[in-house]
C-alpha cells in the first residue's frame, strides 16, 4: 500500500502499540495493562521506564512514517496508560 493511502493509526491501534512496548519495558503481560492504570501507582513504572517508553513510541511510529516527539514537559502530564494513548492518538492525528 502506497505511503499516501496509509490511513492513520486509530485509537485502538494507538492503544496497542503503547501498551506493547509498555508490557516489554516492564516485562509485564500486554493483557495486564489496561488503559485506566496509573504508571506509578498500579504499573510501578519509574520514570525511567516512562523515559523508555517516550523513546520506544517515538522509534515505533517513526517506523510507520509518524513523526512523534513527545517533550519532557508533556511527560509529566502523563500518569496513566489513557494519558499516553490520548496524548499520542492526538499527535498522531496532527500528523
Amino acid at each position: 500500500m502506497p505511503a499516501d493511502t496509509a490511513s492513520p493509526l486509530d485509537r485502538k491501534a494507538v492503544f496497542a502499540i503503547v501498551r506493547d512496548n509498555l508490557a516489554e519495558i516492564l516485562e509485564r503481560e500486554p493483557g495486564s495493562i489496561s488503559e485506566g492504570q496509573s504508571f506509578s501507582d498500579d504499573l510501578e513504572a519509574d520514570s525511567l521506564a516512562l523515559i523508555e517508553l517516550v523513546e520506544a513510541l517515538e522509534e515505533d511510529l517513526a517506523e510507520r512514517s509518524i513523526e512523534l516527539r513527545i517533550e519532557d514537559e508533556d511527560l509529566e502530564d502523563l500518569k496513566t496508560v489513557r494519558d499516553a494513548v490520548d496524548y499520542v492518538y492526538a499527535r498522531v492525528l496532527e500528523a
